[in-house]
Parts: C-alpha cells; structure tokens; sequence
C-alpha cells in the first residue's frame, strides 16, 4: 500500500544527488510507489494542536541540475501523513531539538524516522558515553582545567564542538602545543555549551569507518580516509570514501549498541569507528548509504523502507 511521506530537510535543490542520503530514501520511496512532500524546518509549526508543514510535493528524477519537481506551495497537517523523515543537518541546536518536540506530538499514529525523543535525549557525541568500553578515553567539559588535565594525561588530543558537526570546528592538539587555551577562549566566546576531547587515535589515517545499522542491524560499511596533511576524515572536508567489509569488532560493537538503537526508534542510524574504537553514533542525519551502495551493491534505501513498511503495516 502508498505511504504518504514528508521530509523534513534542508533545500532539496541543493543537495548533491550522487551523495545525499536524503535523496536517495525519497528516491526508494518514490519507486516504490510512496507520495513525497517536502518542506525545510522553519516551515514546521504547532498551530492550534495541529502539526502543520508549509512545503511542496514532489516529483525527483536522477538528473543533475534538474532532479526535483515542486508543486505549488501548500500547508498540510502532518498527522494525516504516515511517515515523516527527521533529515535536516545539524548543528544541533535550540531550534532543532524544538523540531523534534513538535514533531513528538504525532506519535503514535504517523511515524517519525528517527524517532525525535531519541534523537533529542541522545546526541552523537553523548550516547556514546554509555558504552565506555567501546570507545576512547574521552571528557566532556566547559572548564579549562579540566579540559587541561585531560591534555596532561593523554598528550595528543582531539578537541572538537559537542554539537557540531562535518567536521567543523575539530582540532587535534599534540603534545606540546600551546593552543588549548586560545581554542577554548575561542569557543567559550561563541557558544556557552560544552567542548569534547578524545584521545587521539592514530589509526585515523587508515581511515574513519563509517558503518551503517538498519533496525539495529549493521548493514555494511565504508571507510573515509583522510586527505593528505588532514586530520579530519569528513567527506565534508575532503575525506576520500573506499570500499570496506565489516570486521569482527564492528560487529561486536553493533550487537552492544543495536538492542538500544532498536529500542529507541532509532532505524537508520551510522556510526564512526577509528581503530576499532566507537567515536559516535550519529542519529540526527547520517550520512554515506549512496557510496555503500556504489561499493557492494547494498541497496540499503530500500532495508530502510522495508523497515518502515513492517512498523507501519503498510
């Protein structure tokens, strides 16, 4: 049976069909017969107890530069869609998180991927703080002695935004550098939220393996490497994505996290892991299933909305 599916996202005439995620589940769900509408976060409103979208439906095509059809603007209350997709970007502010209470107000009868009370209570860079055996040493913190005593002990560092994202704002800091002070003015100036630093892994140069769960379930993986003088392994920035198989510490690190992210609503969600060690779970907008797909042949769009069809019965 057609669902009825709104995505909440950024400009869908920007996106870089070739790589967005977001594209290629509206593209999936299109063919597989689904109604798209589309509308970007400043467009979502509670009006009177109703959840309502300003925005368009949509017909897309894989055509560069002329990959999308919006028809004339409309409001439509989102509790009369089945599905509606959580897919704006990051950062992860104020504005976002209050998104995800109004989109909350649907449940139980139309379906929010991700499930937006998960999403708000487990940012990336904090649910990994529940599974301390799987991931680097890592602190938390605003104060700069504390951020200083985690530089003593562990000498090469990465300090980045705790809600960033893309690979801004991250910096590593080895030993003997002198900047930890003038990065933490720095950000301190512009944002009163916390910073995070890990432990440097060196194992980053081999890459940042991106692996994608389904339901809880790990799907495949790509590996992100760095560019050369580059610490950062983002494809944002530069990072160059290869074909990777899962390891067995991969899989081991997505039956310790799959039961929560199953759990929680969490459908599609990707995780970072550097040498063996989990860095984030990312829940808000991951990215990388049209690269795993060009690589192994994993139509991962279609897992996820089979996925959805079960929870929906539809």
């Amino acid at each position: 049976m057609s669902l009825k599916v709104a995505f909440q996202m950024d400009p869908i005439g920007d996106v870089d069909i070739n790589a967005d995620s977001s594209f290629r589940i509206a593209e999936e769900a299109q063919a597989r017969g689904h109604e798209l509408f589309f509308y970007t976060p400043d467009k979502l409103a509670f009006d009177e107890g109703r959840v309502t979208a300003r925005g368009h439906r949509m017909e897309l095509r894989r055509e560069v530069g002329n990959h999308v059809t919006l028809q004339p603007e409309e409001t439509v209350d989102l509790a009369d869609w089945d599905v509606v997709w959580l897919r704006q970007d990051p950062p992860f502010d104020m504005g976002y998180i209050t998104t995800t209470h109004i989109l909350d107000m649907l449940h139980p009868e139309t379906l929010v991927v991700n499930d937006p009370r998960w999403v708000r209570n487990y940012p990336e860079k904090l649910l990994v703080l529940q599974f301390p055996d799987l991931t680097p040493p890592t602190t938390i913190a605003r104060d700069l002695d504390t951020l200083k005593a985690f530089k003593e002990r562990h000498g090469d560092i990465i300090l980045k935004p705790l809600y960033g994202n893309g690979g801004a704002g991250v910096f590593r800091l080895e030993p003997g550098d002198r900047n930890l002070n003038s990065l933490h003015e720095l950000f301190t100036t512009i944002n009163r939220e916390p910073l995070i630093a890990q432990k440097f892994l060196p194992d980053v140069a081999a890459g940042d393996k991106r692996v994608i769960l389904v339901n809880g379930e790990p799907v495949g993986a790509i590996n992100r490497v760095p560019a050369k003088g580059e610490t950062r392994s983002n494809m944002h920035v530069g990072g160059r994505p290869e074909k990777v198989g899962l390891s067995a510490r991969d899989r081991e690190i997505c039956a310790a996290i799959g039961p929560l992210l199953r759990e929680k609503g969490q459908i599609f969600v990707g995780i970072d892991v550097i040498g063996g060690n989990l860095t984030e779970i990312n829940l808000t907008s991951p990215t990388g299933i049209q690269e795993l797909e060009r690589f192994d042949g994993i139509n991962v769009a279609e897992m996820i909305w089979e996925a959805i069809e079960e929870k929906t019965g539809k």
